[in-house]
């Protein structure tokens, strides 16, 4: 009896779920119902009638990619648009450049044509003396396109030469007369890597450097006994600042800057033609050959200073200036010459000082002993009487 009873409960259940889960299915669509439905659906079911998990999970997963391509799709948009924008824009900056070089372009030849007419105008136009006469020049005969050209040439022939020649033909002033004092040899110095080294750093930028003993060889070598001229294809606006504060007493009694040189074959060279003083008096100190190539002879060529504290140049150059002085050469060009054959003149000047002075010591070092031989032979023969 107990076990009929329990039986109808477990029928009634069944018939009341599948009632329940028909009704359901019949009264909402079938695309409309939930995953969650679904799950409660089937979880009345009997074994054999129930769908596997794996089922549904599968179409979670591809609802999911499903959204999820279509936001990519929505990213891929938005991107091609802005590219789209940003290459419109471009496109409109580089037209608009365009347009801007187009108009400078025409602007400058506008500007080129007004000022060529009234360059040609400015140097065809009569010139009247004080009479008002027009003045006649070798030209005004010539028919007039001749005359054009002739005049155009020989105004770039004017400022071709005043760039390519010294400024004056006198670069110095002549020496001096009694009562004053000329000195007798004139020393020209090179400013660049002889007396000073540019150099650069983040902290001060550019400056230039001081070459160690600076102070004592000036002093060394100032007037009357040397005549020191700076020489140096630098602009006056960077080498007069600098010689004001590196020669404070004025020991460089003249300064010539670039506008002094003559410039050959892409070179400022130093022209001593120009410089208004005897050659075989003169002396150049400079460590670029091509600076002086118009007189080799009359040039000390040293090594390019480039920075070293260490350095001890000057000192040695004082002494071989102080040499030339004391022994009164006659013609700087020979000692030049011979000292020009080395890469570093100084250091065979130290080493042929150091032999003369050796061979002075041992011809003083001979002649005291010779000096003590006669004295012996003075007296030997008054020690050979008393005995």
């Amino acid at each position: 009896m107990a076990f009929s009873i329990i039986s109808l409960r477990h029928l009634y259940k069944i018939c009341n779920a599948n009632t329940a889960t028909l009704h359901t299915a019949l009264r909402l669509p079938i695309a409309r119902r939930s995953v969650v439905q679904a799950v409660q659906r089937h979880y009345y079911n009997t074994e054999a009638h129930r769908p596997k998990i794996t089922g549904s999970l599968t179409n979670i997963q591809s609802t999911g990619g499903t959204v999820q391509s279509l936001t990519q799709d929505g990213l891929d948009n938005k991107k091609l648009d802005e590219e789209a924008r940003e290459e419109a824009e471009e496109h409109e900056k580089r037209e608009r450049a365009k347009n801007r070089l187009k108009l400078g372009f025409a602007l400058l030849g506008v500007s080129l044509t007004v000022g060529m007419s009234y360059f040609i105008y400015d140097l065809t136009r009569p010139r009247y003396d004080e009479q008002g006469n027009i003045i006649n020049d070798e030209f005004s005969n010539l028919p007039f396109y001749e005359r054009i050209y002739k005049l155009i040439r020989r105004e770039l022939n004017y400022y071709k030469k005043m760039v390519q020649e010294p400024s004056r033909t006198k670069l110095l002033p002549d020496p001096l007369k009694y009562p004053y004092i000329q000195p007798p040899y004139t020393l020209v110095l090179e400013l660049t890597d002889v007396l000073v080294h540019p150099d650069w750093t983040y902290e001060t930028g550019w400056r230039f450097k001081k070459r160690p003993g600076i102070d004592q060889f000036l002093e060394a070598i100032a007037p009357p006994q040397f005549e020191i001229v700076v020489y140096t294809a630098e602009q006056g606006m960077t080498v007069f600042p600098i010689l004001d504060i590196l020669d404070p007493n004025g020991y460089i009694m003249y300064r010539l800057v670039r506008d002094t040189t003559r410039f050959v074959d892409g070179h400022h060279v130093k022209d001593l033609d120009a410089l208004n003083r005897d050659l075989s008096k003169v002396i150049v100190v400079d460590w670029n050959e091509k600076s002086t190539k118009f007189h080799p002879e009359n040039t000390l060529r040293l090594p390019q200073w480039t920075g070293d504290n260490d350095d001890t140049t000057l000192y040695d150059l004082a002494a071989f200036l102080k040499t030339i002085l004391a022994t009164n050469v006659e013609d700087v060009r020979e000692v030049l010459n011979y000292y020009r054959q080395f890469d570093n003149p100084l250091e065979v000047f130290k080493e042929n000082q150091r032999k003369f002075l050796m061979q002075q010591e041992e011809e003083e070092t001979k002649a005291k002993q010779e000096s003590s031989k006669v004295l012996t032979s003075k007296w030997k023969p008054s020690f050979n009487w008393n005995r």
